[in-house]
């Protein structure tokens, strides 16, 4: 057991960490500017990755419909533990509303796609690729939804989505797929190369992230949200994630990809949604930051357990 952890944190955790150590080290030191990155990431990077993986990806039907399947039931089952915490808590509405967004959405993206690469080879990332979309089109329904209810506007957030260009070319290589065509060979290739510098710049824009808000100070009463959205996202998420998994019937590579990216530390975009939304957003970004120190060592056991 020890030896497949250490095994796994050597092979998986250390390629990931040296990215997100320069991204740390280079925002602390050279005062960094993630904006323009975040530009590249949400324009160029991630749609490249996602195209490039969609368009290629071995994949059934029925994985896709387990993939759905579990994305809608796993963020059910996480509002409803986050709501009877808050209740049960007596929490505000706004703690409430952060508590949320840090249980139900994970940092699948920027952080779970190099790890599921790295872990599971391109099978995983094939996997991902479906479970990625779909979070995007939730966070940007249902992730506001969960912010603000009383800002709530279905219209925008179905014009949020529609603005990532992750999505047109998500459809654009189901449609390739649909009809038999291909891009030309020139222009596939050079996808491919962007795809293939996603990994290491999102990852170091992860770093930066963290030391942006490693200074972040949480009121006195704001620590019982903030061990609450801590233990929801590092203990109660994966075994939730089981319970669905579970009732789906999900085996194999599919079961142990999603396991791990519903086991991810708390999404970084939480943090956007909290702020513009009021929804406590101190707390959230302070669990984002130690929710993911936390799973260099959560991870590692978590993957020595799944099955490969």
């Amino acid at each position: 057991m020890f030896a497949a952890v250490f095994s796994t944190m050597f092979q998986v955790i250390v390629p990931i960490s040296i990215p997100v150590a320069a991204g740390a080290l280079l925002r602390r030191f050279t005062q960094l500017d993630v904006k323009p990155l975040l530009t590249l990431y949400l324009y160029f990077l991630s749609p490249a990755i996602i195209f490039d993986t969609l368009s290629k990806a071995t994949i059934s039907t029925g994985d896709i419909y387990q993939t759905l399947g579990f994305s809608l039931l796993n963020l059910a089952l996480l509002w409803g533990c986050a709501q009877l915490l808050g209740r049960m808590m007596k929490l505000p509405q706004p703690e409430t509303a952060g508590l949320t967004l840090m249980s139900t959405f994970t940092n699948s993206v920027n952080y779970g796609l190099p790890l599921v690469l790295l872990a599971f080879g391109q099978a995983g990332l094939d996997h991902a690729s479906v479970y990625v979309i779909a979070q995007m089109v939730i966070v940007n329904t249902v992730g506001i939804f969960f912010a603000a209810r009383s800002h709530f506007s279905f219209r925008n957030a179905l014009l949020s989505i529609f603005r990532l260009p992750a999505i047109y070319a998500a459809a654009l290589a189901i449609l390739l797929r649909l009809t038999g065509l291909h891009l030309p060979e020139g222009v596939g290739k050079g996808i491919t190369m962007v795809a293939g510098a996603y990994s290491p710049v999102v990852l170091a824009i992860l770093g930066a992230q963290m030391v942006r808000v490693a200074g972040v100070k949480l009121e006195p009463h704001a620590n019982k949200t903030f061990i609450a959205g801590m233990a929801v996202r590092l203990l109660l998420s994966p075994v939730i994630a089981l319970a669905g998994l579970w009732v789906l019937r999900v085996e194999g590579t599919l079961f142990s990809v999603l396991l791990v990216l519903a086991s991810m530390p708390a999404a970084v975009n939480a943090t956007v949604l909290a702020e513009k939304y009021g929804a406590a957003p101190q707390i959230v970004s302070k669990c984002i930051l130690w929710t993911t120190l936390a799973s260099f060592l959560v991870l590692p056991v978590l993957l020595a357990l799944t099955p490969g």
